[in-house]
């Protein structure tokens, strides 16, 4: 192999820009998902302690990001024991059968100032329907998401029976989440 071709440093930068662009992998280091409603007339908070999340994320290439977001759902905490205990019930997240929720994405879009939306797909309850999500995202080794979405509870079949009611609990439910990544191992 000639070393001293005078073309090899060409040919690395040519090699270069043709490339593909490379998405970095992300696992959650540290975060919060919490969900906000009301019971007859009174705002509660609640947090989903446990939720694990990975993203792919590359700005030159937002059509192939993804979020992949996995909830365990019996560690619901109100901080109100009888609504937590009815929260884990058949009529709510049922979490004999339903363990957990999960919510996946692909694809981002970028709105301005690094918020970005993302039409993800949410598992809840054995249902599958879509939620928009809408986010920040800081640049960064460790990114930080912080984003919202509204959920229908009553697409899920949550707060079913009597419970199903909107003058009761609302139908939507305002979910936040603020998660800080590194770089996937």
């Amino acid at each position: 192999m000639n070393f001293h071709n005078p073309l090899l440093p060409l040919l690395l930068v040519t090699s270069a820009l043709v490339a593909p662009a490379f998405a970095a992998d992300y696992v959650q280091a540290s975060g919060a998902l919490t969900f906000a409603s009301q019971y007859q007339g009174e705002t509660f908070v609640g947090s989903l302690p446990g939720f694990r999340t990975t993203m792919r994320f590359d700005p030159a290439a937002l059509q192939d990001a993804s979020l992949d977001v996995v909830i365990p759902l019996a560690g619901a905490d109100t901080d109100n024991a009888d609504r937590d205990s009815t929260l884990k019930a058949a009529d709510f997240f049922d979490v004999a059968r339903f363990a957990q929720a999960r919510y996946t994405a692909r694809g981002f879009t970028r709105l301005g100032d690094g918020s970005y939306s993302t039409d993800g797909t949410l598992e809840l309850r054995g249902v599958r329907k879509p939620v928009t999500l809408t986010f920040t995202l800081s640049d960064g080794e460790r990114p930080a998401l912080a984003g919202r979405a509204k959920v229908s509870r009553l697409d899920f079949g949550v707060g079913g029976g009597d419970w199903a009611d909107v003058s009761i609990i609302p139908d939507e439910v305002a979910v936040s989440t603020r998660v800080t990544f590194v770089p996937a191992p």
